[in-house]
């Protein structure tokens, strides 16, 4: 069986196989002066570079959005009960 090939890009989307070391895992996420989106050390696809501050405003939108759907729905099981009925007239 010939050797598969463990990195490389696939139609435009790159993917790396090979087993992460701690320096390869860590130069991936910090890259100063690199674009905002840069090739994941493990598996498919890109990730996040957090040395650009863009990623910061992606990660806190994320996270606002994630605490108000959170929030909101804690808010809504109470506003459910306190609603009157109402009544459809179907001719």
């Amino acid at each position: 069986m010939p050797d598969q090939p463990t990195s490389g890009e696939l139609f435009g989307i790159p993917y790396n196989f090979e087993r992460p070391s701690l320096r390869r895992l860590l130069s991936s996420y910090w890259q100063p002066g690199g674009d905002m989106l840069v090739k994941k050390p493990f598996g498919i696809g890109y990730t996040l570079n957090l040395a650009n501050w863009r990623s910061w405003i992606v990660l806190g939108v994320a996270g606002a959005l994630f605490y108000l759907e959170q929030s909101g729905a804690d808010g809504d099981d109470e506003t459910d009960d306190e609603e009157e009925p109402v009544e459809v007239i179907v001719d």
